[in-house]
């Protein structure tokens, strides 16, 4: 059997990235003053000590998780400069001097996992109404560089969006780093009254905002135990809520993966509450190409811990509905998303961009990564938008 080249697996990681579907448009010039940036003693600073309480010192296997995150803004960076999609953020959110053309089956694979997502958050969020005063609420698990929020929260002000971030406060500091450095991430967090703020914990890696939060935690901390007020602030509880995975989840153990999305669907948020978890990650690692594809990321020091136990689309959707979303699962590969997702128009327009020769690599890549979905739907609204998506079905 034909297998791509060594050096050209070494990139599939990088498929983690992130952009999004729709364009969107600043809605106000608004930039908060940088005074209102300010340090406090207040939220976030509680969430910062769980973390140091539980995992006081990264271990190599951690700092090579966290700077995976490099990988995923370099990648939307290429994506973006070569008119796959239209990104202001990501400039801003790549450190300066990373910038990378990828290859061309990189950059369309970071277009078809980036626009799937941002469509079922879309319809998770429903069409904008500045009058509607119904709220819903995201929480990302391992956000990093991720551009979403800004371009979410800049296009639907007022806001009816509460936006969470989780992941290493290393992470988290670099990050909020960057918006307190940059006028362009801070029009995003439009403030909306003069009483609204935006405060940073003291140690620079945790940000709370009326319609935006950032959370420094490990999230192997999170537990039944946990108090949910002090380690989660900004929370709420009673909104419907989808939470995301982009190659997340998959780092952790399989109990340690499972207990998070218990955290949520049970501790957090109970059954009276419309739920749904999108989880972008690798799939079938026993093939000829998935074993190459494993030995690869291993060589990097990368470990995907949970892949043997979810390595199919059957077993991404038996996954969601042992947690409880028993509304609907649904998985695609990222081939399937590529060819029933994406309009032929569009396709075209895709395919102008670069030249891409290599077809059997594009989809041999492209059937190794998924994106499944499942939901709970309490009053049959709140993900009535994604039952009419095309699933793959089988294996």
């Amino acid at each position: 059997m034909w297998l791509p080249s060594f050096s050209r697996l070494l990139h599939i990681h990088e498929l983690q990235v992130s952009s999004f579907l729709i364009p969107l448009s600043m809605a106000s010039p608004h930039i908060p003053n940088l005074n209102t940036l300010r340090r406090g003693r207040g939220r976030g600073r509680g969430a910062s000590r769980s973390v140091e309480d539980g995992h006081s010192r990264p271990s190599a296997k951690d700092r090579i998780v966290q700077g995976t995150d490099n990988d995923a803004s370099v990648s939307r960076l290429s994506a973006v400069a070569l008119g796959y999609m239209d990104d202001p953020y990501a400039t801003s959110l790549t450190s300066p001097g990373n910038a990378t053309r990828r290859l061309p089956i990189i950059n369309r694979g970071t277009y078809v996992r980036t626009t799937a997502i941002d469509q079922l958050v879309a319809r998770f969020l429903g069409p904008y109404s500045p009058k509607s005063k119904h709220k819903k609420q995201i929480i990302s698990l391992g956000s990093g560089s991720d551009t979403r929020v800004f371009r979410l929260l800049s296009a639907r002000q007022p806001s009816d969006l509460i936006y969470h971030e989780l992941d290493f406060p290393v992470n988290t500091t670099e990050k909020i780093r960057a918006i307190r450095s940059t006028p362009l991430l801070q029009q995003a967090l439009v403030i909306n009254s003069p009483g609204d703020e935006v405060t940073i914990s003291e140690a620079g890696d945790g940000l709370h905002s009326p319609s935006y939060h950032i959370h420094p935690i490990d999230l192997r901390s999170l537990s039944s135990n946990s108090s949910i007020t002090e380690i989660l602030p900004g929370v709420e509880k009673q909104l419907p809520t989808l939470l995301i995975s982009e190659c997340c989840l998959v780092y952790l153990s399989p109990s340690e993966a499972a207990q998070v999305v218990t955290f949520f669907t049970e501790s957090l948020l109970d059954s009276t509450v419309s739920l749904g978890l999108i989880v972008y990650e690798p799939i079938r690692p026993h093939d000829s190409f998935g074993r190459t594809m494993v030995s690869n990321l291993a060589a990097r020091g990368i470990q995907l811990q949970t892949l043997n136990k979810y390595d199919s689309l059957e077993a991404q959707r038996a996954r969601l509905l042992q947690h409880g979303f028993t509304s609907g699962q649904s998985a695609a590969d990222i081939d399937f998303l590529w060819r029933f997702w994406v309009a032929e128009d569009e396709k075209e327009r895709v395919a102008s961009l670069e030249m891409l020769d290599e077809m059997e690599e594009w989809q041999l890549l492209a059937r190794h990564y998924c994106i499944s979905w499942g939901w709970r739907d309490i009053d049959a609204s709140a993900f009535s938008g994604w039952t009419s998506l095309a699933s793959q079905p089988g294996e």
